[in-house]
């Protein structure tokens, strides 16, 4: 599923779902918790579960839903109000135990007709943090871990600007992440009016190995959509690398020798991975 940009809709907004879902957004996220006050809770879930039922076709998103946590009065009704064919992940707020995990999956099992709905898992208290592996490890369900950011620091009185915290931060959640074999996502980035530190952030989730980050505002997303595409150059790279393994193997040659670089499995792997998503977007080799 592919998630360069994840457009957040607040569920008490269905105004504004359509027009998103017409908008460039890999995926959409629908929200039923922080930004829906408690006496609307109900109504968003409502509207939501409504939208997703009745929305013609193929929206040609993927769809996520951000559900109230697990444990909290609102949890349950969320999850049996959104667990349609149409949704393809539930997002799981402040989650810091692999047993909530597994409780939300053990829920979708007992819904029927959901199809196979995958679980977001949010990394967004320092627990949380700490326990990333267990959480991305806890059920086969997890498609991959996202970041919450304002949740993670503010409590801790950590500066939002600090780019080595944000960096841990980041490395922690995606080594957790790939040791489950799974991708990881960065959170959202709140300065709507300053698109160039929402960039920087971008790159820099890129660069750390993070597959997308949330947008808060639909001028965000053209960001995140470009920012989580290989550079051609990288294309261009990864291609020589798989040109000479193919080449090597048609010769029984084992060492692959790219541009004065010895090449092994690791770097095969990367440039598989490169020239799969390059292959998704043609514009990048441009």
């Amino acid at each position: 599923m592919l998630m360069r940009s994840k457009l957040f809709v607040p569920g008490s907004r269905p105004e504004l779902f359509a027009k998103a879902a017409a908008g460039a957004a890999d995926a959409l996220s629908f929200d039923l918790e922080d930004s829906v006050p408690a006496a609307r809770k109900a109504e968003a879930r409502n509207n939501l579960a409504a939208y997703l039922r009745e929305a013609p076709g193929d929206l040609g998103k993927v769809v996520v839903v951000r559900v109230n946590a697990v444990g909290t009065e609102h949890f349950a009704a969320d999850l049996a109000a959104v667990a349609l064919p149409r949704t393809d992940m539930i997002n799981l707020p402040m989650v810091e135990d692999p047993a909530a995990v597994t409780e939300a999956a053990a829920h979708l099992d007992h819904l029927p007709d959901t199809g196979y709905i995958r679980l977001l898992v949010n990394i967004e208290s320092p627990s949380g943090l700490r326990r990333a592996a267990e959480l991305a490890g806890a059920h086969p369900r997890v498609a991959g871990l996202q970041i919450g950011y304002a949740d993670l620091l503010e409590p801790c009185g950590i500066q939002r600007s600090d780019q080595a915290a944000l960096a841990h931060i980041r490395l922690v959640v995606r080594l957790a992440a790939a040791e489950a074999g799974l991708p990881a996502y960065d959170g959202a980035f709140a300065g709507v009016k300053d698109p160039e530190a929402y960039r920087a952030e971008c790159e820099a989730a890129r660069r750390h190995g993070f597959a997308g980050k949330s947008c808060i505002h639909p001028t965000q997303i053209g960001i995140a959509n470009a920012a989580f595409l290989p550079s051609p150059a990288e294309v261009a790279w990864a291609r020589r690398i798989l040109e000479a393994a193919a080449d090597a193997e048609a010769r029984g040659l084992g060492a692959i020798l790219v541009d004065g670089q010895m090449i092994d499995p690791p770097f095969l792997s990367r440039a598989r991975a490169t020239v799969a998503l390059a292959d998704l977007h043609p514009g990048t080799e441009a």
